[in-house]
């Protein structure tokens, strides 16, 4: 009976459990299904909402933006970096902005604030600044200066703890446009050739080059810019780097800020002389072809110069006499010359295929008869054009064909944007009017088109013994101090011609200074060999109504060339237009400047010099110290009277020697100090009991206690030091 009770409870117990166990499982598939359904609602019918919701705790992207390379000079000066500038502005719109703080508020209100910014900009008043800040409110303008000009970061810095302005974006307005100046140390220096920058930095978060090397190498200088983004984590919004922006590459250039220097401010100094329109100097180092020293000066307002357009590289004008040297290297190779040859030049004026052609010196009866060797001395016109027709007359296409060889018409691969080329036309070319003046008037340098540089280039070949270099600005690119890529010496071409010809122009080049056309470049200091030249500016198809082009292309030490150089000036309007005396001048000081900085000197190889003083000022005190400074420098001396421990010294100049004597010390006595430095008669002298005060530097030369006196102890004596 008691079996069949415990049964009976066992299966009404189960039958609970199972029910309760029904209603739990109940529960969670019904839980389970309103998860689901929610999570389905969530993701398809509340989408869009729960989207929005998820952007507001993001903040947009934001562009960080990568530092600009810098350009530095061949030693590693610094020549171009970017510093960042600001444009400061109120948004008088702005949503949460401040109105009557803004008008009435004492601390941080419009009064306030329009101390903060005289004091700190100094460019108005207070009064100024509040009068122009309430234009700024009446006009409503979302975009209003609070200061005209750009600030730097500093003073951005600082502005923002001004008055109002140090309340956040929305309630004050304020905001601010970011700028990149590109600073030069060296200011106008190589500017033209460095290049600038656009200010404003580009939509895709970098800055731009405008021109010269900062146009060429944009892509390195200018880097990648980074990712940013403002979340809310925490209940906190964090800036958060998604990606970090890659800073520009650096490079080096050829360029000697020294030289560069020297070049520029010996340019300036003719172009002022002169009033000319502008001028162009390049220095080139001749084994390698780097670029020293680039300058184009322009006038910018009278008596006004500043880099301008880059001429060196870009223009394509008549080159003028220093052509001459082309023609004839040509005629050499080709066998229709030898320097000695007589050509007669007549009186200066030679009438050809209807067209008359004149020397320099016409005026005063031409040259008559000279060589071909002084008809490049003396930029004969006629010498050289008579020269080419004996030889190419009846096959002008054979002297171009020539000048292509010796590389007059080379793609010198110019790194610089907008580059010129030279162009020199073929007789057979369709494109370009072939008269039957050309020839001639080609000869000497009109009726081509020949960029400065290339000039040079061809100047510098005859000074590396034929060997044609490429002109380059860039010797390597760096990325965080470590070299990315270098750039080498280039041969263009191995050799322009023979080494025969090349003899006899480089002879011609010496002689032009030395006894032609380019006297005035004749230097005492340094040998220089090269071209003078001189050609009438074409405007509209006319010559004599542009005024001149005078130029010198030459190479120093003419002996063993260093350096090549080009100078070009353009309208000169004081003096007679001379490519000697005005380009060629240039070309001297450059080059005595440069051997100048360039001479060492050693001091025991000098002569002994007349007016020497063989023996110094020797300061008295302590005998052993005094010895032992006259044995370190090797000076002459006698001490054998002296027997004490202190000595004044004394010149004996007929026999070129110190001579060291006693300073008589006796106990309460005040000593004589004359002639001592300060640190041994201030203890000579508080060894006896005297205060001491000091006035001057050197030597004592007075003391205010005569030597001999009896010491009162703690007396102050006074010495004087000259």
């Amino acid at each position: 009976m008691a079996d069949d009770t415990n049964i009976e409870d066992k299966k009404v117990k189960d039958g609970s459990i199972f029910f309760s166990y029904l209603v739990v499982v109940f529960f969670l598939a019904v839980l389970a299904v309103f998860i689901v359904a929610k999570a389905l609602n969530t993701a398809f019918v509340e989408k869009d909402r729960w989207l929005a919701l998820a952007k507001t705790q993001i903040m947009p992207d934001r562009t960080v933006l990568p530092s600009r390379g810098n350009i530095y000079s061949y030693d590693g000066k610094l020549m171009a970096t970017s510093v960042p500038r600001y444009y400061t502005y109120l948004d008088f719109k702005a949503d949460g902005f401040l109105l009557d703080t803004f008008l009435y508020s004492k601390r941080n209100g419009l009064d306030s604030l329009s101390i903060y910014l005289s004091r700190k900009f100094k460019d108005r008043s207070p009064a100024g600044y509040k009068s122009h800040l309430l234009r700024g409110l009446k006009s409503k303008s979302r975009q209003y200066p609070v200061h005209v000009g750009k600030v730097s970061y500093s003073d951005l810095k600082e502005m923002k703890k001004f008055s109002f302005l140090r309340l956040n974006r929305f309630k004050s307005g304020f905001y601010t446009k970011e700028m990149v100046d590109r600073q030069r140390p060296f200011g106008t220096l190589a500017a033209r050739t460095i290049g600038d920058v656009y200010g404003e930095i580009d939509t895709s978060g970098v800055t731009k080059g405008k021109n010269g090397l900062e146009l060429q190498y944009d892509s390195l200088l200018r880097g990648k810019p980074g990712v940013s983004s403002v979340r809310r984590i925490g209940g906190r919004w964090t800036n958060v780097i998604e990606q970090d922006p890659e800073e520009g590459m650096d490079i080096r250039s050829t360029i000697d800020i020294d030289i560069q220097d020297i070049t520029e401010k010996s340019l300036l100094d003719m172009l002022k002389k002169i009033d000319a329109a502008s001028g162009t100097a390049v220095v080139m180092e001749v084994k390698t072809g780097e670029i020293k020293a680039i300058t184009n000066m322009g006038r910018i307002r009278e008596g006004v110069y500043g880099e301008t357009v880059n001429h060196a590289v870009a223009d394509e004008t008549e080159p003028g006499s220093t052509f001459k040297v082309a023609s004839i290297m040509v005629a050499l190779e080709d066998g229709v010359c030898q320097p000695g040859d007589t050509v007669d030049t007549g009186n200066g004026i030679y009438m050809y295929k209807g067209s008359r052609m004149t020397d320099h010196n016409a005026n005063k009866g031409g040259y008559h008869k000279i060589s071909v060797e002084q008809a490049i001395w003396y930029s004969s016109n006629i010498g050289v054009a008579k020269t080419i027709l004996k030889g190419y007359e009846n096959n002008p296409t054979k002297f171009v064909e020539g000048l292509y060889r010796i590389g007059m018409n080379a793609d010198l691969q110019i790194d610089i944007p907008g580059a010129g080329r030279a162009k020199i036309r073929r007789p057979d070319d369709k494109n370009h009017y072939w008269s039957k003046t050309t020839l001639p008037w080609m000869s000497f340098g009109y009726e081509t088109q020949i960029p400065p540089i290339s000039t040079l280039a061809f100047y510098n070949a005859i000074a590396n013994n034929g060997t044609m270099m490429r002109p380059y600005f860039v010797k390597e690119i760096m990325h965080r101090g470590k070299t990315v890529q270098k750039f080498s010496p280039r041969v263009i071409i191995p050799s322009i011609c023979s080494e025969n010809t090349l003899h006899i122009i480089q002879k011609m080049l010496v002689g032009v200074v030395e006894q032609g056309t380019g006297k005035a470049v004749h230097s005492d200091i340094i040998q220089i060999a090269g071209k003078t030249g001189t050609a009438q500016i074409a405007s509209g198809g006319v010559y004599r109504q542009a005024g001149h082009q005078v130029a010198f292309a030459g190479y120093f030490p003419a002996e063993d060339p260093m350096y090549s150089c080009i100078v070009v000036i353009r309208q000169p309007r004081i003096g007679y237009p001379s490519g000697g005396t005005m380009s060629g001048g240039v070309v001297k000081a450059i080059a005595e400047k440069i051997y100048s900085s360039h001479i060492s000197i050693s001091i025991d190889e000098m002569k002994p010099d007349s007016t020497a003083v063989f023996l110094p000022i020797v300061k008295g005190g302590e005998k052993r110290a005094v010895e032992n400074v006259l044995d370190e420098l090797d000076i002459a001396f006698v001490s054998d009277s002296a027997e004490t421990d202190w000595v004044k010294a004394t010149r004996d100049k007929e026999r070129n020697r110190i001579v060291l004597e006693d300073v008589t010390i006796r106990n309460g006595l005040v000593p004589a100090v004359y002639g001592m430095d300060a640190k041994d008669a201030v203890f000579l002298l508080e060894s006896a009991g005297l205060r001491v005060t000091v006035s001057g530097a050197g030597r004592v030369t007075a003391q205010s206690i005569p030597p001999g006196r009896r010491v009162s102890k703690g007396q102050t004596i006074l010495l004087t030091l000259k």
